[in-house]
């Protein structure tokens, strides 16, 4: 089954690649790996998920943040690649939650991501991840991700 087919089964569909919000590409590809710049929790070109976790977010809805702004990143992956089944491996995953003081459970938030990734991708979608605390990020956003792929030739 193809990652389109899966995202399908799943209910899910990929939304427009976000544009860059600054001085940046969305991707670069180096050899065969594609790195991701910093994708936040877009919907129709609006940041959805704002404010901090432990305060003005729940853990529950930072991870559905944290899904997706991975919809939004795979989006740019599939623009970069022309396909999301060129994917051969999910290397690293870095999420950034804002965090209110005292709020610890980054890798909670982030999950929401990772528990998709193996979804879509199995074996392949696990990854090496870092999950932390930042005292605000870009546009007011929840949570940012950074993701670094493998790529098939």
């Amino acid at each position: 089954m193809s990652i389109d087919e899966k995202l399908t089964s799943l209910g899910l569909t990929l939304p427009a690649p976000p544009k860059p919000v600054a001085s940046y590409v969305p991707a670069v590809l180096a050899g065969d790996l594609l790195y991701l710049s910093g994708i936040l929790p877009f919907r129709d070109g609006q940041v959805v998920v704002t404010g901090k976790l432990g305060q003005d977010v729940t853990v529950e809805r930072g991870a559905e943040a944290a899904r997706l702004a991975l919809l939004n990143a795979l989006a740019v992956v599939k623009q970069e690649l022309g396909s999301l089944d060129r994917v051969q491996r999910i290397v690293r995953v870095v999420g950034h939650v804002a965090s209110a003081s005292g709020f610890v459970q980054q890798p909670a938030v982030i999950n929401g991501a990772s528990d998709l990734l193996v979804q879509l991708f199995g074996e392949a979608g696990r990854h090496a991840r870092v999950a932390l605390g930042a005292a605000e990020l870009p546009l007011h956003a929840a949570i940012e991700l950074e993701l670094l792929v493998q790529v098939r030739p």
